[in-house]
């Protein structure tokens, strides 16, 4: 199954998702330099503060609370202990570039909690045999919104295309570790549809995903509960395709990617 991710500082909607099976809650801190980096984006910049922390994980009974943290900075010990304190199970770094800035992380966190790398610049990619095996890294998540920019790409599934996220899961996989990447939509929704991206989670063995704000809209027919159960009966289909149906399944894909991001060029 699956791990799905859901960043939320609610205390209602993270209730819900602990009753749920195979959830993670993710309180977003960063906020350093994002705005910058994603202007005039669709993205998600985050508005959660440091008390979130502690009011989310109070709600949970079995789900693991991620905290996502600023990049390396000068008062990242200082963050680490307010937010380790609070009872983050696991912290996240994000807008790494080099493996000494995930191994002063690493140092910094001391082995008081599991690590999950952010791989989103192309340093961190070039880099990746030397701090995958950083001690206390737990996964390695690849974050398509910055990586794909970082790369000089239109679109952003088409590192995917490019085989990257294969090598990158490979590796992972091979140091032991978790692999996860991007976002999800619904299941016939997105440029890319959800049903597409979550068959090539399956493929890629990946552990985790983050649900995309396209399962909260207001005034929705269905519950929040109604629409993972979607997906979770979708995840199951789709891990007893055949070996030749996964490959036909990922021509597909690659081929839908190419033209959404020829088509993006174009009109550029």
């Amino acid at each position: 199954m699956i791990e799905l991710l859901q960043i939320t500082n609610d205390p209602a909607l993270a209730r819900r998702c602990d009753a749920l099976p195979g959830m993670r809650l993710f309180v977003d801190l960063e906020v350093n330099g994002k705005a910058e980096r994603q202007a005039g984006r669709n993205t998600f910049i985050s508005t959660h503060r440091l008390e979130d922390v502690g009011r989310i994980k109070s709600q949970l009974k079995q789900s693991r609370l991620m905290v996502r943290v600023n990049p390396l900075h000068a008062d990242t010990s200082g963050e680490l202990d307010a937010v380790l304190a609070q009872g983050a199970d696991w912290v996240m770094l994000p807008m790494f570039h080099s493996p000494d800035e995930m191994q002063a992380f690493s140092r910094l966190v001391a082995g008081r909690a599991p690590i999950v790398a952010l791989l989103e610049t192309a340093g961190a990619l070039q880099s990746l045999d030397d701090w995958v095996g950083t001690p206390g890294l737990c996964e390695v998540f690849v974050g398509l919104n910055d990586l794909h920019l970082s790369l000089g790409c239109r679109f952003m599934f088409e590192p995917l295309a490019q085989g990257v996220l294969d090598r990158v899961a490979a590796r992972v996989q091979a140091q032991g570790l978790r692999f996860g990447f991007g976002g999800i939509a619904r299941l016939d929704e997105g440029l890319l549809p959800g049903r597409d991206v979550l068959a090539e989670h399956l493929r890629l063995g990946s552990s985790a995903v983050i649900l995309s704000r396209t399962f909260h809209r207001p005034n929705a027919e269905t519950t929040f509960a109604d629409d993972v159960a979607v997906l979770r009966e979708a995840e199951r289909s789709l891990a007893a395709r055949t070996p030749e149906q996964l490959e036909i399944d990922r021509v597909s894909t690659f081929a839908t990617i190419e033209r959404i991001a020829a088509s993006i060029r174009a009109s550029a």
